[in-house]
């Protein structure tokens, strides 16, 4: 149990600081001339987001753990980092575009247009998991996929506007 705790809890440390980070690079990309797009969809996300990790909290403390889905989130997290750092100060919680600037095609953006979305879906499947909850992770993949329908064609939308590196 005391494991499961501390899983949970970084994920909730992780999530919570890149919320500070996220606020931090649009208040800046915005005093720069950026734009946000799609922005009525942004608490369907943050609300999504926040009831999957409420229920892993409330189902998953008391549930063994499963040592392989724990690993594969771990490898989950580091493909989470490596878009985090490919992004830099560009990185944000919302669809934030500076007009003129060129799309980042470095780090896993090379081969994915969203890694970010395919780390978020990994994730979403991957974390239930570890704590045996399948019913979660299948119920919150369809809810993400729902929500990610609309995300990728409004970015896709906003940033068809830059132009690509």
């Amino acid at each position: 149990m005391t494991f499961n705790i501390v899983i949970l809890a970084l994920v909730t440390v992780q999530r919570l600081g890149e919320l500070l980070v996220s606020n931090r690079n649009t208040r800046r990309l915005l005093g720069e001339g950026a734009r946000e797009h799609a922005a009525a969809h942004y608490p369907v996300i943050v609300a999504l987001h926040a009831t999957w990790l409420a229920l892993l909290w409330w189902l998953g403390v008391t549930r063994p753990i499963d040592p392989f889905w724990l690993a594969v989130f771990i490898l989950i997290e580091i493909a989470r980092i490596w878009v985090f750092v490919s992004l830099g100060e560009r990185w944000t919680t919302r669809i934030i575009v500076v007009p003129g600037e060129t799309l980042i095609r470095r780090g896993p953006y090379r081969f994915l247009n969203h890694p970010n979305y395919a780390v978020v879906v990994a994730e979403i499947g991957a974390l239930p998991l570890v704590f045996g909850l399948w019913k979660v992770a299948l119920t919150f993949t369809i809810l993400n996929a729902a929500v990610l329908a609309v995300r990728i064609r409004e970015e896709n939308r906003a940033l068809s506007a830059c132009r690509p590196r």
